[in-house]
């Protein structure tokens, strides 16, 4: 039975002889617009610059057509593929009336031949059969990904930016120190507060000081990271007072309940929120594909094997809720699902708790969700008082 929200499948009866249908193979320089339109034989391909303007003349235009060839347009139905573009395109033509849709790329089945052709024509193609079949509520020809408005994409902002940050600090730390052992110089650590002053003193096991060019290179990174460093201390200063502010939204409030659950810090009850669970899910199952901890089994004729992680899905939700599980086991020691977890993995075996830390992190997602969706809280976990 069809979900309210299933993106799998068009609930609305597709009713061929009043809709016009277009897709977009879209690129940095051009946009290719294939149509199907009710009364003309033809299907129309053309060429675009990217512009929203004359994407939307062009609907018009072959809307037009089709009214002169005696068939009128009720429905404007467009998709195109998720890419570089986002959202944005998808917003824009919604609110001018046309119903516009974001194909999931890997939805798509295409040719399996080691070396098949591939021009924008054909894709054009192949998308236009995966939309029609969608549009006429046949499973598996393709799904949809949910469009997200402007404040949902905003609120993801904060926590992708910090996690860029903290990469480039690290990567600006191991270089120092990579600089640093090519010299011989161990035990300096950038990340403290006199480091840049300490450059002037370090010496290498020969006795002599640092190169000047080496010193000069040391000191630049030192200022990178000093700025980088302070973007962080900005970013969450300017997060810990939207979650103080009284009156948040309900991603705030969720977050301060995820934050209550002993293990679970800031800035991973709002990558979680942020990311997957301020989403409209339809069910559980649904969140575990999200968060891409399903398994990929590998089954023909008697041949059973499991390939491990299907690897698709939010890549960010992936590896925090795998970081999460193994801090769960230490800070939640008691509760039900650390039970389970080391009843399942007693015979220690390194294989057997790799494989069950996937599930534990399945399942323990799922109980965050019931949690800042239904207020139901996991059994055993130990929740810090309110403030």
């Amino acid at each position: 039975m069809p979900q309210p929200n299933d993106l799998s499948r068009s609930l609305v009866p597709f009713r061929q002889d009043s809709t016009l249908v277009a897709v977009v193979e879209m690129s940095r320089s051009s946009w290719l617009v294939a149509g199907i339109v009710p009364g003309i034989g033809r299907h129309p391909l053309k060429k675009l610059d990217p512009s929203e303007e004359a994407l939307l003349a062009l609907l018009r235009q072959w809307r037009d057509e089709a009214a002169g060839a005696g068939c009128t347009i009720a429905r404007l139905a467009v998709a195109f593929e998720a890419g570089r573009d986002g959202f944005w395109l998808a917003r824009w033509l919604r609110t001018r009336g046309v119903e516009a849709h974001v194909i999931h790329p890997t939805s798509v089945a295409v040719s399996r031949e080691h070396r098949r052709a591939k021009t924008d024509r054909l894709d054009t193609e192949l998308l236009k059969r995966a939309f029609l079949g969608w549009l006429r509520g046949e499973p598996d020809h393709c799904s949809m990904a949910a469009i997200p408005t402007l404040e949902e994409e905003d609120a993801k902002r904060p926590s992708r930016e910090r996690e860029g940050l903290v990469g480039e600090r690290t990567r600006i730390v191991n270089r120092l120190k990579g600089a640093l052992a090519r010299l011989g110089v161990r035990g300096f650590k950038p990340t403290l507060r006199a480091a840049p002053e300490r450059l002037e003193t370090l010496r290498t096991p020969e006795g002599a000081p640092l190169p000047p060019n080496t010193l000069a290179e040391l000191r630049r990174d030192m200022a990178r990271l000093r700025l980088v460093s302070n973007q962080i201390a900005e970013v969450e200063a300017s997060r810990a007072e939207r979650l103080q502010r009284p009156g948040g939204g309900g991603g705030d409030a969720m977050v301060r309940l995820l934050a209550r659950v002993v293990g679970v810090g800031i800035e991973t009850a709002d990558m979680l929120v942020r990311e997957v669970l301020s989403r409209d899910l339809r069910d559980r199952k649904a969140l575990a594909r999200y968060a891409g901890l399903t398994g990929s089994p590998d089954e023909s004729g008697a041949r059973r094997r499991e390939k491990g992680l299907a690897r698709v899905g939010n890549a960010r939700v992936r590896r925090g809720m795998l970081q999460l599980a193994w801090r769960f086991l230490r800070f939640q020691a008691d509760s039900q699902l650390a039970c389970w977890y080391r009843a399942r993995t007693a015979d220690a075996r390194g294989g057997t708790r790799k494989a069950m830390i996937v599930a534990l992190a399945r399942k323990l997602l799922i109980a965050l969700w019931r949690l800042v969706t239904i207020g139901e809280a996991p059994e055993g976990v130990v929740l810090r008082p309110a403030p």
